[in-house]
């Protein structure tokens, strides 16, 4: 049993137990209030019928004793006669309807009133309704509230804790790469120098550019592992240029049965405060993934364009498209549907555009068997923001 399960199991008991105790005390408060309706009624009776001067005193204090038990009279025939208790007179002056609405929602609450015989031939009596004082209101509207409370504290004490695991989790991240960038950093700089050599022997000026384009992508990865769990330093840029440049490097690794189409166009001269490394690595990633879906064949299309105050980027492929139960695991680290792979491609993507870039990240659509399409929107540097 974990700790949330735990906390709703007591939250449910400490709530379960507060209704029964406050319906209880209800009961309580309720039966003592009928007694003492029915004592004022009795005190009513010694004042019209009683010539006894102690008995119509006590009866007297009796009366003006009750101040929070709201009542109406009515005769026998159940009309009302004007005399109430522990009612506003101004909406009873203002509201000609007002002490019926009362006598019928006093109804409800108490369907036996209260009767007093005034005569028995002709027969005579009045009739007294009574409803919830102050008091009972407050002790039935109690568990409510503190229902409430337990529901409130128990969502704070969950986000606080999903805040604590997202910085536990962006802390694990941050340092996993800038270990792997430490790690990577070391070989690299060996290759550079082996690279050196090469270039000084003759007979290598065939493979020496090919081996030096690798050492150059894999000095690009140690970068961007490096830049992760540090704030990287954002540069206005033409973002077109680099949806361009990431297509190009992709297109020469896909194969000739794949078919790209790019639309740039609208946001030609657009430039957007981007990491230019962290950036490419997202839509590397993206195009990567459409090139899975689509294994090998197929078409994968890109479309940007703005709005007022964003730009937006979307890559969209005609793949296997993924399943309606999975859209929303799609950024968890480490889920995957591959066969190969951790599934940290799209969980990095999300961070480096929502929290370095301040962007979105997101599926804009899938159907399986039809393709997905996953948007990027980042917001535009001031100067080209349209008025």
């Amino acid at each position: 049993m974990n700790w949330r399960t735990l906390m709703v199991i007591i939250a449910v008991l400490i709530v379960s137990g507060t209704i029964v105790y406050s319906q209880y005390l209800a009961g309580k408060i309720a039966t003592e209030e009928r007694k003492n309706v029915a004592a004022w009624v009795e005190a009513q009776r010694t004042i019209l019928f009683s010539s006894d001067t102690v008995s119509i005193n006590l009866a007297a204090k009796i009366i003006t004793e009750n101040d929070q038990i709201p009542i109406i009279e009515t005769n026998e025939k159940d009309q009302i006669t004007g005399n109430y208790l522990n009612l506003e007179a101004d909406q009873v002056k203002a509201d000609p309807t007002y002490l019926s609405k009362k006598l019928n929602q006093f109804k409800r609450f108490n369907r036996n009133p209260i009767i007093s015989i005034l005569s028995e031939k002709p027969y005579a009596a009045n009739k007294y309704y009574y409803g919830e004082s102050k008091l009972l209101k407050e002790t039935k509207l109690y568990p409510i509230i503190q229902l409430f409370i337990v529901a409130l504290f128990i969502f704070v004490a969950i986000a606080l804790q999903r805040i604590n695991y997202k910085s536990e989790q962006n802390q694990l991240w941050a340092s996993l790469a800038k270990e792997t960038a430490h790690q990577l950093g070391t070989p690299v700089s060996s290759l550079e120098g082996w690279l050196e050599i090469l270039k000084s022997t003759k007979g290598n000026e065939t493979f020496v550019p090919e081996i030096a384009k690798d050492v150059k992508r894999l000095q690009l990865i140690t970068d961007r592992f490096g830049k992760i769990g540090s704030q990287p330093k954002l540069e206005s840029s033409h973002i077109a240029e680099h949806i361009l440049h990431i297509l190009n490097y992709m297109k020469k690794r896909a194969g000739g049965s794949v078919e790209f189409e790019c639309d740039t166009s609208k946001i030609e001269n657009v430039q957007v405060l981007l990491s230019a490394p962290l950036f490419d690595w997202v839509m590397e990633n993206l195009i990567k993934n459409a090139l899975d879906a689509i294994d090998g064949k197929g078409l994968i299309t890109i479309h940007a364009h703005m709005s007022a105050h964003e730009v937006f980027v979307d890559v969209t492929d005609s793949g296997k498209g993924i399943a309606a139960a999975n859209i929303k695991k799609v950024f968890r680290p480490g889920f995957t549907t591959k066969k190969r792979g951790w599934g940290l491609g799209l969980s990095l993507s999300r961070r480096i555009v929502e929290q370095y870039h301040k962007g979105k990240l997101f599926v804009r659509w899938s159907e399986p068997g039809k393709g997905t399409s996953f948007r990027i929107v980042l917001p535009l540097s001031t100067n080209d923001q349209i008025s």
